[in-house]
Order: C-alpha cells, then structure tokens, then sequence
C-alpha cells in the first residue's frame, strides 16, 4: 500500500465519521430524526433513491477494495482496465478530494439542525443560506462530485469512470427533485435564494 491507498481510506473514514457525528448529534443531542430517506416518495423518485444509497455503498466497497488491494471485485475484471495510471492525476485527485472534504465539513457545520438525508416534508428545518451555502445550493452534492472524480483519477480504472459519469448524473436529478420540494416548502424565500446563489459553485 501507498500513500494514496491510505489517503482513500481516510477520506471514506472522516466522510463516514462526519456522517454519523451529524446524524448522532441531531437524533441524541437535538431528538431531531435526520434520516428521511423515501419521505413519501413513491414509483421512480423513491426507486432511485435507493438504488443510490445502495450504489454509494457499492462504491465505498469498491474504493476499499482497490485501496487494500484485495482480489474481490464487484464487477468483471473487464471493466479493471487502467485507463489513467499517472502520479500528477493521482496528486490532483487528492487534491480535489481534500478540498471537497473540507467544503462538506463546512456544510454539515452551516445546516445546523435543518440537516436531513432525503425529503423530510413533516418537519423540515430552516432554509439555510449561510455558510457554504452562501456560495454553493447544494455543497455536499458538489463534494460528492469532485470525490468521485479523483477516486477515478487516484485508480484509473474504467469502473471508476463508469460511476462517476453514473453518479455525477443520479445527483443532478436528485438536486432536480429536491429544488420542486424545496420550492414548494419555502416558496419565496427559497426562489429569492436561487436567483443569488449557484446551484452548483457557477449559474
């Protein structure tokens, strides 16, 4: 192992740390219920929902399965194929994984108690617009972007490439259904929002 099969398992450690932190505060600390996964969705927006948690925790496995260097692969060896295998895309990849780290720190930090995972409709929290969402609509979906392009850049492998195409996709359409909720839960406010602030980092 080397330094950037370590750095791949750190990065999935603090994002899974960071996670929880956040779920465990808001359950035991604020008696808040974050996990609203489904949240009255029914037919497609409910069934990519799941096929994404279910794919980000493929993924997660995948990432330490080539980080740890061992034989168990999801998929056929077909699609192991190196398609980058370069130290500069590799440093590049750390890179952008370490400041998409610290950008969904930051976010967790500005939601205060209006974090949930899904569509809470029952009781949702504040619109947050501080912080870094001040900057950025939706900053954790934009550290999930950038963690799983240098992911590709630190392997190389078609695999890699393949999800994060797929999953640069699924997310867009996720912030897609979540700008319709949204809109409907804070109407003005939220439309005031999104003329001043990108959904992304840019218009």
């Amino acid at each position: 192992m080397d330094f950037f099969d370590y750095f791949q398992i750190v990065s999935v450690a603090i994002a899974l740390l960071i996670f929880v932190g956040k779920a465990a505060y808001l359950r035991l600390g604020r008696n808040i219920n974050p996990i609203a996964i489904g949240g009255g969705k029914g037919g497609l927006p409910l069934a990519v929902e799941s096929l994404a948690v279910a794919g980000l925790i493929a993924w997660v496995m995948e990432v330490l399965s080539y980080a740890l260097h061992s034989g168990i692969r999801l998929l056929p060896s077909t699609f192991e194929a190196r398609l980058i295998d370069s130290v500069p895309a590799k440093i590049i990849g750390v890179a952008v994984i370490t400041l998409g780290l610290t950008l969904f720190a930051l976010a967790y930090a500005s939601f205060g108690d209006s974090w949930r995972v899904g569509s809470d409709v029952k009781t949702p929290g504040a619109l947050v617009t501080t912080g870094t969402f001040a900057v950025s609509r939706n900053p954790i979906y934009v550290f999930l972007d950038v963690w799983f392009i240098g992911i590709f850049l630190i392997n190389g492998a078609l695999i890699f490439l393949i999800l994060a195409v797929l999953a640069v996709a699924a997310l867009h359409w996720q912030i897609l259904q979540e700008e319709s909720l949204l809109l409907k839960l804070y109407g003005r406010p939220y439309q005031n929002y999104c003329a001043r602030t990108g959904r992304y980092l840019v218009w």
